[in-house]
């Protein structure tokens, strides 16, 4: 199924150090609703049939379940809406939006506690909400997927974080990992872990959340760290399709991700999972290169 990423604005009540969308809060506004619906009518005269409400924050934009409703009458079946998740701790509204008819919803928790969550989001009291939305979407029976982002602060965190997602119940979680742009590059080094010693901790908070049947999945982890858990990497799942920006459209977020997002160097072509790994953000080797990469040598798996 293609989906639709739309970002319907950039305000935000968190001001996360790793927001891939930096300065935007301030120079972009908010998407009307009438553009909204009709990008969604564009979209599913393309046969889209998926969508993804995103930003900044979603939840902030006043016609949210309008559009989640023109979603619905133009044909999208999987409709999700992508948040920091504080709005979910309002019972009322979570069910305003299923009621609307959203369907998948995508919180995002950085820390099993709320030092470590807070302390990135630079907005106190944020982990408890997201945890009390988390709750309240489960209490409706709704679908649950959480984000965590991978930060310098956090990794070592990431298996207390993963046995917290299985007793909050998640349909499915992905310990996605830093992408340096945005914020996250003015951090840079002070934010960015090196993935050779983050990708531990995530791959362990996998085996958690695999023991317990919970799926769950890398992201920007090239394969050649995934140790024998290659299946995790979300990107041979990722729903292609366009993504419309406040300021810019890509046609295919896959042809952006593996032609220009992402890198490879020569020597990844002697790698048996050549053929499936994407490589990682190239920001990533222009701040640490490529010794952690090392190809991995054998046939390629089967399909």
């Amino acid at each position: 199924m293609k989906r639709l990423d739309i970002k319907i604005g950039f305000a935000c009540n968190n001001r996360c150090d790793f927001c891939a969308q930096g300065d935007k809060r301030r120079v972009l506004g908010r998407r009307p609703l009438a553009r909204i619906v009709g990008e969604l009518k564009a979209a599913a005269r393309q046969g889209v049939r998926g969508v993804v409400f995103t930003g900044g924050e979603p939840t902030l934009h006043p016609r949210l379940a309008q559009a989640v409703r023109a979603a619905k009458r133009a044909g999208f079946e999987s409709i999700q809406i992508q948040s920091n998740g504080r709005k979910f701790a309002y019972p009322d509204y979570c069910r305003s939006l299923r009621d609307a008819g959203a369907n998948e919803f995508s919180p995002s928790l950085h820390g099993s506690g709320p030092r470590l969550h807070d302390a990135q989001t630079h907005a106190p009291g944020s982990w408890r909400e997201t945890v009390a939305g988390i709750r309240n979407l489960k209490k409706l029976g709704l679908h649950v997927l959480t984000n965590s982002v991978v930060t310098k602060l956090n990794y070592r965190d990431l298996p207390a974080l993963a046995r917290l997602l299985v007793r909050l119940g998640v349909d499915q979680f992905q310990f996605a990992f830093i992408h340096i742009v945005g914020a996250a590059a003015r951090e840079g080094r002070g934010i960015v872990p090196r993935k050779s010693d983050a990708v531990p901790y995530m791959l362990e908070g996998m085996r958690i959340g695999r023991a317990a049947g919970v799926p769950c999945y890398t992201e920007a982890v090239p394969y050649c760290l995934l140790d024998g858990l290659a299946d995790c990497a979300c990107e041979r799942l990722i729903p292609d399709g366009p993504v419309v920006d406040l300021d810019f459209q890509l046609k295919s977020w896959e042809k952006y991700r593996t032609a220009t997002g992402k890198a490879k160097r020569p020597r990844c072509r002697a790698c048996r999972h050549d053929g499936v790994c994407e490589g990682p953000w190239r920001e990533y080797p222009e701040l640490f290169g490529w010794d952690e990469f090392v190809p991995v040598r054998g046939e390629a798996p089967r399909r």
